[in-house]
């Protein structure tokens, strides 16, 4: 499985109203945790897969790069991910997140961490950057 980047509708009498809009994501998997995230550029969070829950993310601000692989010797699968984009990664699917600009997401779990055991593993997916 990959990870899918997930498209919004848009009621468009909402845009037409003037005042804004509303797009809405409907989710495949019930959602139990919400997690709001940051990260500076330059940094990388993940490099892990999740063994008992699918994992949505979207993007709140900024831009960024979401790299996945299917296994430690496959090539890495990229996905440019800016405001507004939303992606869920199944079960098992190694994947990190790099930030170009600052960014802020929201992950949402379809199982709470906490009752995961363990709730990742450890996968490299983006090497660390030479210095």
């Amino acid at each position: 499985m990959k990870i899918e980047i997930l498209q919004p509708s848009c009621n468009l009498d909402t845009v037409r109203d003037g005042r804004g809009g509303i797009f809405t994501w409907v989710p495949q998997d019930k959602l139990a945790e919400i997690n709001l995230l940051y990260f500076q550029p330059g940094k990388t969070r993940g490099n892990h897969y999740h063994p008992e829950f699918n994992e949505y993310f979207l993007v709140v601000d900024g831009q960024g790069v979401m790299v996945s692989k299917d296994s430690s010797d496959a090539p890495e699968e990229v996905i440019h991910m800016s405001k507004g984009m939303c992606t869920r990664t199944p079960i098992g699917v190694a994947h990190a997140f790099y930030a170009i600009t600052p960014v802020t997401a929201v992950a949402m779990l379809s199982k709470p961490w906490d009752d995961c055991n363990p709730p990742i593993v450890r996968m490299d997916v983006i090497n660390p950057v030479p210095k």
